[in-house]
């Protein structure tokens, strides 16, 4: 190795060495003699800078232990002999490299946790939107306005229909649930019991359920409409609203 390349080298140690804040008072004073006077010196010490940038952006501000302080004066009572033993400036600037390696792992282990919980997130949201109806309608008595049934309309196409109060059906009688969207067009059946109960209605040869589409429940003969039209009496209905 050239004495050039040899400068470069110690130049280079010296300007990371000066970013980690490893110099020694003596050295970190020469450091920043040389950074005022020296262009390539610092630019040396501004690349430093940059590629450790990502690592400071990164940790996490730390209060030092309050046992900080003796550390630091037992350290400076450490005998000189002990003192020659220790790592020199190089092999600390690389054990510091170690240490930042490390980190950098850890960091992208934790961008890769925050990225499986963002798709778990995502997912999760993903489902509620799934289950969460887009319309609902609740039925209602027209003599006593109380709420007999509920209606929710999902964006996957489903639609269901939930009773809330028991309902009575005479023997030979059924319960007839209607949809009404455009009165051109008139109601369609879209489901027929024999007692009250949740239930998928059936619109899949319909146009996807909307806002103030009108749902029904009436009673027929135990077969259904002998017409395709309400014949019975209504005994709940209600138009769709869009949920928030």
């Amino acid at each position: 190795m050239s004495n050039l390349d040899r400068n470069s080298e110690s130049e280079r140690t010296l300007a990371a060495e000066y970013v980690l804040g490893l110099l020694d008072p003596p050295a970190h004073a020469e450091a920043e003699r040389r950074l005022a006077h020296d262009p390539h010196f610092a630019r040396e010490v501004e690349q430093w800078r940059t590629r450790f940038a990502p690592l400071d952006e990164t940790a996490d501000i730390v209060s030092p232990d309050a046992r900080l302080w003796s550390r630091i004066e037992n350290g400076i009572a450490t005998p000189p002999a002990a003192r020659d033993s220790e790592p020199g400036m190089l092999a600390r600037f690389w054990n510091s490299l170690g240490a930042l390696r490390a980190a950098s792992v850890a960091g992208a282990l934790a961008a890769l946790l925050l990225a499986v919980v963002s798709i778990g997130s995502l997912q999760y949201a993903r489902q509620e939107a799934i289950r969460k109806p887009i319309y609902v309608a609740v039925l209602v008595s027209d003599p006593s306005k109380e709420p007999g049934a509920v209606v929710n309309a999902f964006a996957d196409g489903r639609v269901e229909m939930i009773p809330l109060t028991e309902i009575n059906v005479p023997e030979g009688r059924a319960l007839e649930i209607w949809t009404l969207w455009d009165r051109q067009v008139g109601p369609r059946s879209v489901g027929l019991l024999q007692r009250a109960r949740a239930t998928q209605l059936n619109l899949e040869n319909l146009p996807r359920t909307g806002e103030n589409q009108l749902f029904e429940i009436t009673l027929e003969p135990a077969t259904g409409s002998p017409t395709g039209r309400p014949t019975g009496p209504v005994l709940f209905k209600g138009t769709t609203s869009r949920t928030l």
